[in-house]
C-alpha cells in the first residue's frame, strides 16, 4: 500500500491509509466529512433475523466510535446456494429493520455464493472534522468509559455448543442489538477525543491500539468492567472462541496484569466481542456531567479506567 498510495497527497483523507482507526474519513468542507466502514462476519446466534440485525447494529457501529452519524448503507452478503429463500429473507429483514431504526436507508448491495453465510453492511455517515473520535486522541487524565459490558465471545461461543442458559442467550442478544448510537451522541456533546468499539480485537486489543496511537499508558480497573451474566462461568469452564487466544498472543505483550488477575479474568478482557460497546476516554471535568445525561437517556455507562502518561496497558484488581 505504501508504494500505491502517499498520504501527503491526500490532505482531505483524514483517517484510513496509516492509521488504525475504526473508519475512513474524508473531509468534504470546514463542516462535514464522510465517514465510510464495511464489515462482515458469519452466524453468531442460530435465528436468521438476529443474526442479521446484530451484524447490521455492529456494521454501523464503526460510524458512532468516530463521532459520526450513518445515512446510508449497502448489504453484503455472501449465501450458500442451498440456502431456502425464507432464511435469506429473514436474514436481510433483521438488517433492514436495524438500519431503518439508526435512521439508516439500505439503497441495494451485492450477494455471491459461498459455503457459509456471511452478512454485514458497507456504510456511510457524516462527522463533524472538528468534533471527530479517533484512536489518537487520548490525553493523559481522561477517563476510560464504556458503553457495553464485555463476554459476548464467550456466550456465542457457548451458544454453539449449548452451554448458554436461555436468560444469558437473551440476555447477550439484547446487547449485540444495542446501537451505540447514543453513546456516540454523548461522546461528541461532552468533547471525546478518542474512542473505539470493542469488537474482534477485544477490550485490550482495541485499547492497545488506542493507547499507542495516543502515546499515553490506559489503566482498567478489573472488578469495574462490566461483564454479561454467565460471562464469569464460562470463563472457568474455559469456554472461550479461538479468537481470545489470538489476541491474548497478539496484544498480550503491550499489557501488564497485576498478579492477583487470574488467568479467567485476564481472559475474559481478550474475548473478542461481536457489536460490542464504543470505549470513549472522557475529559475528567466532563464525566460527572456525562453520566448524569446518560443516565437520563437510560444510556448504561460503566467508568473503568484511567489515561496516563507512560505507554502500554495496565490492569489492576
Amino acid at each position: 500500500m505504501r508504494n500505491i498510495f502517499n498520504i501527503e497527497d491526500y490532505p482531505n483523507l483524514l483517517a484510513g491509509l496509516r492509521e488504525s482507526d475504526d473508519a475512513a474519513v474524508w473531509c468534504l468542507d470546514e463542516e462535514r466529512a464522510l465517514v465510510i466502514t464495511t464489515d462482515f462476519f458469519t452466524p453468531v446466534v442460530d435465528e436468521p433475523y438476529l443474526y442479521g440485525a446484530i451484524a447490521a447494529a455492529n456494521s454501523l457501529s464503526d460510524i458512532y466510535a468516530m463521532g459520526g452519524q450513518p445515512f446510508l448503507a449497502l448489504n453484503i452478503a455472501a449465501l450458500p446456494p442451498n440456502l431456502p429463500p425464507e432464511v435469506n429473507g429473514e436474514i436481510l429483514r433483521g438488517g433492514a429493520e436495524i438500519a431503518k431504526q439508526a435512521g439508516v436507508v439500505i439503497a441495494g448491495g451485492h450477494t455471491i455464493q459461498d459455503k457459509e453465510p456471511k452478512y454485514g453492511l458497507i456504510v456511510l455517515g457524516f462527522c463533524d472534522p472538528n468534533h471527530m473520535l479517533t484512536k489518537s486522541g487520548a490525553c493523559p487524565g481522561d477517563v476510560l468509559v464504556i458503553s457495553k459490558p464485555l463476554g459476548f465471545g464467550a456466550l456465542t461461543t457457548a451458544i454453539k455448543a449449548e452451554k448458554a442458559a436461555e436468560a444469558e442467550i437473551n440476555e447477550v442478544v439484547e446487547w449485540m442489538l444495542k446501537l451505540n448510537k447514543t453513546a456516540g451522541e454523548l461522546a461528541v456533546k461532552y468533547d471525546v477525543r478518542a474512542a473505539t468499539d470493542i469488537t474482534g480485537f477485544s477490550l485490550l486489543g482495541h485499547c492497545w491500539e488506542v493507547a499507542d496511537a495516543s502515546q499515553v499508558g490506559l489503566r482498567f480497573h478489573l472488578g469495574q468492567i462490566p461483564l454479561v451474566n454467565g460471562a464469569k462461568r464460562l470463563a472457568e469452564e474455559w469456554v472461550f472462541p479461538g479468537g481470545a487466544f489470538d489476541n491474548e498472543q497478539f496484544y498480550g505483550c503491550h499489557v501488564r496484569f497485576d498478579p492477583q488477575i487470574t488467568k479467567e479474568s485476564r481472559m475474559l478482557l481478550f474475548d473478542p466481542q461481536t457489536s460490542g460497546g464504543l470505549m470513549m476516554t472522557v475529559p475528567a471535568h466532563n464525566v460527572d456531567a456525562m453520566l448524569q445525561e446518560a443516565k437520563q437517556m437510560q444510556q448504561p455507562l460503566w467508568v473503568i479506567g484511567e489515561v496516563f502518561e507512560g505507554d502500554g496497558i495496565e490492569v489492576l484488581p
